[in-house]
């Protein structure tokens, strides 16, 4: 770390699927990524959902299974960060574009998921929010107002915003140092975060990612290597500076 931070002051830190990559959880963007076997435009988009939900929620089926079945557990690059949250005397705020649950199965517990979760539904009908660990199916009845064909992932397909932007944008703007963590630089607007601090001024950024992302030279400072072990190295000279 080239950069002292004061103590009492906000890291804001964006993670990327990259950081649960380790635990065992498929990835998206990379070469065998999961848009390289399915398209996206399938099962991701309102579109897709309106033209043949039984496919869209076969997909996330499998992938809800995979956290249910599977129980994949946090890293320790998810750990470290749980660990910087518990001892950093100021605020940090984990904005995650990861729809799994491994940061709070790390102990995180300031988490934004702005591309929702898989762990929860949604009904299009009423608006009910639940907790979901079940297979969801079209004929699913809602618990809430009992219409069936509503229910859909609480996640964020393409074409629709990003959840809780306002309040990330906010954290944005308090933040004196501003991670990235195991994202492509593919997608905004996450991938605009690092440009919106940096126009800011006054905020340290810097990039922990196995490879080079889209917008690495971008950051003041960049680090390069498995989630595992850069991210615990940062967080221990966070702490310990």
């Amino acid at each position: 770390m080239n950069v002292k931070i004061d103590k009492e002051g906000t890291i804001v830190i964006l993670t990327g699927a990259g950081i649960s990559r380790e635990s065992g959880l498929d990835t998206f963007r990379c070469k065998d990524g999961i848009w390289s076997k399915v398209n996206l435009e399938d099962v991701a988009t309102p579109e897709a959902f309106i033209r043949n939900p039984k496919m869209v929620q076969d997909f996330y089926n499998a992938r809800r299974s995979q956290l249910m079945e599977d129980k994949p557990a946090p890293n320790s690059g998810h750990l470290a960060l749980a660990k910087l949250e518990e001892n950093w005397p100021g605020r940090v705020l984990i904005v995650t574009q990861n729809i799994d649950n491994l940061h709070e199965a790390a102990g995180s517990k300031n988490i934004i998921h702005m591309h929702g979760e898989l762990l929860k539904v949604r009904c299009n009908h009423c608006g009910s929010l639940r907790h979901w660990e079940a297979n969801l199916h079209v004929e699913t009845e809602c618990p809430d107002c009992a219409e069936t064909g509503g229910l859909r992932p609480h996640v964020v397909w393409f074409g629709e915003v990003p959840l809780q932007m306002e309040e990330i944008y906010e954290a944005l703007e308090d933040a004196d140092l501003f991670m990235s963590i195991g994202t492509s630089g593919h997608v905004y607007p996450a991938a605009g975060f690092v440009q919106a601090v940096t126009q800011l001024g006054g905020c340290h950024t810097v990039e922990l990612n196995l490879d080079p992302s889209e917008g690495a030279t971008l950051f003041a400072e960049t680090i390069y290597g498995p989630a595992s072990e850069v991210v615990p190295a940062y967080v221990d000279q966070l702490l310990e500076s």
